[in-house]
């Protein structure tokens, strides 16, 4: 089902009930697969039988964020609980592997606790500006999750110390997703600033999700 546009406050919709369609029920099981990925991964996080576990979680998590936006989109249906919770899926499953692989000691520590800021300080902010209306998730956000998906990944995985290439390849892509991370956040900052001061302006909130 389409958004609805916003003509006044009693017409904006920024509610976040959940609607029983596909996109929504994928980003409740990637809620759910956050807990059991920690799990695998944590229990004997130096074994190769359970590392290929906990990778195999990882990327079925990632895969299903990869499916609800596609499926929301081409089947029109966007929703508010998706755009909002959608985002919060995608931080819990990251961020879990984050500081996962800092416990086990494979990513520094300053690494992770830079990207936990941003992404829970964005989601904070999100919430906070919602009774101006809903920041949808933009195409550098989508971006820096995929590239944070591909290094997690990549660390994730236990692959020889003799493949070289691999072991570069994953550290050029982490440090690409951090810089994209920082990036997107400040520009995030300034979205909800500018979606406050035009609500303001306007005299009721306005729906920025369609923007990109």
């Amino acid at each position: 089902m389409s958004e609805p546009e916003a003509s006044g406050p009693e017409q904006q919709d920024t509610t976040l009930a959940f609607a029983w369609n596909v996109p929504n029920i994928l980003t409740i099981l990637r809620l759910v697969l956050v807990p059991v990925f920690a799990l695998v991964l944590l229990t004997h996080p130096h074994d190769h039988v359970w590392r290929h576990w906990a990778t195999a979680v990882f990327v079925i998590a990632i895969l299903t964020d990869l499916a609800d936006g596609r499926i929301a989109r081409k089947y029109h249906q966007v929703t508010n609980f998706g755009k909002i919770w959608d985002s919060i899926a995608d931080k819990a499953l990251t961020g879990m592997a984050f500081v996962g692989l800092s416990i086990i000691g494979e990513l520094a520590w300053p690494i992770t606790l830079v990207i936990l800021v941003r992404e829970w300080g964005i989601t904070v902010m999100r919430f906070r500006v919602l009774k101006y209306g809903v920041m949808a998730a933009k195409r550098g956000g989508k971006l820096k999750t995929t590239l944070q998906g591909v290094a997690l990944a990549m660390f994730l995985v236990q692959v020889p110390d003799t493949v070289t290439w691999f072991w570069a390849l994953r550290w050029f892509i982490m440090w690409a997703a951090f810089a994209l991370t920082v990036l997107t956040g400040i520009d995030y900052v300034f979205d909800a600033h500018r979606l406050r001061r035009d609500a303001l302006r306007a005299g009721h909130p306005i729906d920025y999700s369609a923007r990109h």
